[in-house]
């Protein structure tokens, strides 16, 4: 009597044997038309963009914006750009910018970037875009009006190795997709001053990290048919942890996950019929890809180049875009940060996270 062996599947016959990953397509930063270029909000973020683009592109930082005309003055002299103003109302006034970065905390996100489509600005806004999808919706029909570039600075979208991945999965590579699973999570000190633990600042683990894995989901998988959530508040009441399942109309799943309470691994992967992607923390930043076949081996990695300046590529982006004409990017549409906000609604209702002013 013989015992049942498992089924193992051959890579011959599947269509895997000798698969190599795709090569990127994306362009240099440099290459790309260089605008003149508008920070509102000097905070950490925004001097690692500046940075990033005074390195790694053409782009120029011409002017900077705060309500507090001496930080826009040390910022200024920090990356040496030539002007700072002391009031948003003069940065989006300023002829001389062609496109405003906004890089307020999330609560500000609306007004800020609505103020430089007003001003007629092409505008390029941090994620998560806003605190909601009512103001998401406001702002897209704003520039659509006024007829300038919009776009959510989801700068994962526009880096090399998320190309190899879209390439991967647009060529059948990978076979049907079945499972996506995606985490970023952080371990942050309790401090109720800190931005991600403040509600008036639409703070939380949700729009801050969170917004990456379902980004990323959102891209693999495209639209979600359903979006299941558990979580845990921080201790000022905003979302300090979440468990996401989506499913799509053909049954594929997303298992995703963010925490403010502990650092994850921070990695990605997109299991399909015929072989898998996997995507080393972390995933939604200069990250290797692997190619993996359904008998566990190892096809092909694809090593991304050099690990700094991966915010040149969405700045690259939109420089292209505008320089094309284009009001949106067809890496980032409009109409897919509308939906993501919407499921981020959603994930926050399931978890009973509501921000002042909402």
């Amino acid at each position: 009597m013989t015992q049942d062996r498992p089924v193992v599947a051959d890579a011959a016959a599947d269509g895997t044997a000798g698969a190599v990953l795709p090569a990127p397509r994306t362009p240099s930063p440099r290459e790309a038309p260089a605008l003149n270029w508008g920070v509102m909000a000097p905070g950490g973020i925004a001097a690692h963009f500046t940075e990033t683009l005074q390195k790694h592109t053409g782009q120029r930082v011409v002017a900077v914006g705060s309500r507090d005309a001496a930080r826009a003055r040390a910022f200024a002299d920090r990356f040496a750009i030539p002007t700072a103003h002391g009031r948003y109302a003069d940065l989006v006034d300023n002829d001389e910018v062609d496109i405003v970065y906004v890089a307020s905390p999330h609560s500000a996100h609306f007004e800020h970037a609505m103020q430089a489509i007003e001003a007629g600005r092409h505008v390029l806004v941090e994620k998560a875009f806003t605190r909601n999808a009512r103001e998401a919706e406001q702002l897209i029909e704003a520039a659509r009006e006024r007829g300038v570039f919009l776009m959510e600075a989801m700068w994962t979208r526009f880096l090399p190795h998320i190309d190899v991945v879209r390439q991967a999965v647009g060529s059948g590579l990978l076979g049907e997709v079945r499972t996506v699973t995606a985490d970023h999570g952080q371990r942050m000190d309790p401090d109720p001053a800190h931005r991600l633990f403040a509600p008036e600042l639409a703070g939380g683990a949700l729009l801050d990290l969170g917004v990456y894995p379902v980004s990323f989901a959102s891209m693999v998988l495209g639209p979600f048919a359903s979006v299941t959530a558990v979580g845990t508040k921080a201790f000022t009441g905003v979302d300090g942890q979440a468990s996401i399942i989506v499913t799509t109309g053909s049954g594929a799943h997303g298992v995703l996950n963010t925490t403010l309470f502990a650092r994850t691994p921070t990695s990605a992967s997109v299991s399909g019929t015929r072989a898998r992607l996997e995507i080393d923390g972390s995933f939604y930043g200069a990250a290797p890809v692997r190619l993996i076949g359904r008998d566990n081996e190892l096809l092909d990695t694809y090593v991304p180049p050099r690990p700094d300046g991966g915010m040149a590529h969405q700045a690259a982006e939109a420089a292209r875009c505008i320089g094309a004409g284009r009001l949106e990017s067809e890496l980032m549409p409009l109409a897919e940060t509308l939906e993501i906000m919407r499921v981020l609604d959603g994930i926050r209702g399931d978890l009973g996270v509501v921000f002042p002013g909402e």
